[in-house]
């Protein structure tokens, strides 16, 4: 009987070891994915046309928008569109580099608006619509000005590029309506006029980058 007890009791033991051991690697495998990312913000033009580009890039995790390269602390999007607080409508870009590179998030940032237009795209003008780049990391701004002086030595536009490129100080959110606005609103004038045209555009451009 005595025998009987151990081994059940042996038996038990090695159970929540394996039990632990499972849970154990699991959440070491869930927190190398979870910290396997990066930060990328882009500046170019109403976020939302912004947003629903890069929520398409396979190897994007989310995209955030908000404002960014300003002087006013925690502002509202009513603040940020009288173009008196100096920050730009962004787009906060959580990414996995394994399966989409920084380069690759610029080039499609570069293409999917126009860095020649100063504070302006389309019929959205201010300050707040300014092309810019704001780096998380000296990487990411030696990645950055390297690139873009690549594109402004190509000529690929007749105006010069007048993207900025600078340190990401500090990234507002936007107000939980602008989050996914395309995906909520795709029938609304502006997304039908602005935003549709652009994400067709991408997704023919760039189809390789697609998410499944």
């Amino acid at each position: 009987m005595k025998s009987i007890i151990k081994t059940l009791v042996l038996l038990q033991i090695l159970f929540f070891v394996s039990l632990s051991i499972v849970t154990y690697s699991q959440n070491k495998a869930n927190s190398k994915i979870i910290m396997n990312t990066e930060i990328a913000t882009f500046g170019s033009g109403c976020f939302w046309c912004t947003e629903a580009i890069f929520e398409r890039v396979d190897g994007v995790k989310t995209v955030e928008p908000g404002f960014a390269g300003g002087q006013t602390k925690n502002p509202t999007y009513k603040e940020v569109v009288s173009g008196e607080t100096g920050h730009a409508e962004v787009t906060q870009i959580t990414f996995n580099p394994e399966k989409v590179s920084y380069e690759d998030l610029l080039e499609i940032f570069w293409q999917t608006h126009d860095p020649t237009t100063l504070n302006r795209q389309g019929a959205d003008y201010g300050s707040q619509y300014r092309s810019a780049i704001f780096c998380s990391d000296d990487k990411q701004k030696q990645i950055a000005t390297k690139y873009l002086d690549k594109l402004s030595n190509a000529g690929i536009w007749d105006d010069p590029i007048v993207t900025e490129i600078q340190m990401l100080d500090t990234f507002y959110p936007a107000e939980s309506y602008h989050k996914d606005y395309y995906e909520r609103n795709p029938y609304s004038q502006y997304c039908n006029v602005v935003i549709t045209p652009k994400v067709e555009k991408f997704e023919k451009v760039f189809s390789d980058k697609l998410k499944k």
